[in-house]
């Protein structure tokens, strides 16, 4: 199965995920930004989930599928001040991601264009099978 890809999350967020729960991801990464502004929200969309950082991601490395409920990206502006003189504002782009996971999963092609393109990787869900 191909999907997109979010890259770096800590593992603490994945281990929230992977309680079954709901959850969402706030992103200021490029990369990630990109990714998420390129799927569309539903119950048949896919992500897969990584602490593996973008430069590091090669078949082989673990992760987990999640199902995409929602998603956004909107525009912070911040202003600082230093003494009453001087004055900086900046604009900073985030998204927002609501996701419920689905399976752990594996990584088996990656497919990255370029800082502007989403990621994407074909994966392969794993199967845990428990002897009673």
């Amino acid at each position: 199965m191909k999907c997109a890809a979010l890259t770096g999350i800590a593992p603490e967020v994945i281990k929230d995920i992977r309680a079954g729960r709901p959850r969402t991801i706030e992103l200021q990464s490029t990369h990630n930004i990109v990714t998420v502004a390129s799927i569309e929200p539903g119950p048949a969309t896919h992500i897969f989930i990584t602490s593996i950082d973008l430069a590091d991601l090669d078949p082989g490395d673990a992760g987990i599928c999640a199902y995409v409920l929602s998603s956004s990206i909107t525009m912070k502006r911040i202003m600082e001040y230093s003494h009453g003189l001087y004055f900086e504002e900046r604009e900073r782009m985030t998204a927002r991601v609501q996701v419920k996971y689905c399976a752990s999963s594996i990584v088996k092609k990656v497919f990255h264009e370029g800082l502007m393109k989403p990621t994407e990787v074909e994966v392969l869900k794993s199967s845990c099978y428990h002897a009673g």
